[in-house]
């Protein structure tokens, strides 16, 4: 059983040093001018900057031209090489809301992207997002949230969003183990489940001592956490509790998985493919990296190599560290 938590992030993507921001402009006007763009040109600047120097350059950009260079870029690119370089371009916050914004809006909710992001965020990056949310469409986050979810998975969801986790490192042994054998009560100890105890437990207490709760619940019981909430829940709260489970005991792993799924089968689902890579690579995509390797047997890149194709999958390749020759 994985009890570490892990500590170590490497990005693939860090900030280019030196940095001209201008020099950057200069490249990226040349690329789009004229007859035709050079993509390539446009990939080996922007996948090679973190995001704040990427808004730096529009910034440059607008300066030395008084022109828009998102705008400029939308011109240029099509299909989903322009919506990874719209990505790559939007300040992180405004682009998570957006994110949420999307997966609820219309018809049905893509529970997918809420798991994704309210289970592995940090108390600050949830408030950050809430802030963006709330500026970009006048309404809290929470009450979109609440209007399209329901049950179970609508009370971890406003949980989450809450943002009020404990994070300090502190643990306790003891209140570990009342934790652990009041979730076996809450589940599978009883007729029905009393979600509550599940919530509060998961939502509220440190990942320190969440690492402490699973081993004691294994102690316990024999068997891993996970297999009990695979039995007690079903549907989208059994995927975001597990969401939150598994990316307490190995966050890049967690992502490796919803890289996997963004892949397979038929069709690729490339926006949260492209939600995965632009968001990941400036954290923790060489742990990610190896994870995926070692859960599926074959490397990311090659992955995104089987299922993407032209600038798109190059500068994905760029992103992630792998060459894209």
């Amino acid at each position: 059983m994985n009890t570490m938590v892990s500590v170590y992030r490497t990005p693939t993507v860090v900030p280019a040093n030196p940095f001209n921001p201008r020099d950057d402009a200069e490249v990226l006007r040349k690329a789009m001018k004229g007859f035709g763009t050079d993509e390539k040109a446009i990939i080996n600047v922007l996948a090679r900057r973190t995001n704040a120097q990427r808004l730096q350059i529009a910034v440059e950009f607008k300066t030395m031209y008084g022109k828009d260079l998102i705008k400029d870029l939308k011109n240029e690119l099509s299909g989903n090489f322009e919506n990874l370089i719209v990505a790559m371009m939007t300040p992180l916050p405004e682009y998570y809301a957006k994110e949420l914004h999307d997966a609820m809006s219309g018809i049905g909710t893509d529970e997918d992207v809420l798991i994704e992001l309210l289970c592995t965020m940090s108390n600050q990056e949830i408030r950050t997002i809430r802030q963006a949310y709330e500026a970009m469409y006048h309404r809290p986050l929470e009450s979109d949230i609440k209007g399209d979810t329901s049950g179970t998975f609508k009370r971890l969801m406003v949980s989450l969003c809450n943002a009020c986790r404990d994070e300090s490192m502190a643990v306790n042994p003891e209140a570990a183990k009342r934790d652990a054998q009041a979730l076996l009560r809450a589940g599978e100890l009883r007729l029905g489940t009393d979600e509550s105890t599940f919530n509060m437990v998961l939502c509220q207490r440190n990942y320190a001592q969440l690492q402490l709760v699973f081993q004691e619940y294994h102690n316990i019981t024999g068997h891993d956490i996970e297999k009990a909430i695979k039995n007690e829940f079903s549907g989208d709260c059994e995927q975001g509790f597990l969401a939150v489970i598994r990316s307490i005991k190995n966050q890049p792993q967690f992502f490796a998985r919803m890289l996997n799924k963004s892949m397979k089968g038929l069709g690729t689902n490339d926006r949260q493919l492209i939600r995965l890579v632009v968001t990941r690579c400036e954290v923790d995509m060489v742990e990610i990296k190896r994870e995926y390797q070692a859960m599926f047997g074959e490397s990311l890149a090659d992955a995104i190599k089987g299922d993407c194709s032209g600038d798109y999958k190059k500068c994905l390749l760029a992103l992630i560290g792998e060459s894209h020759k």
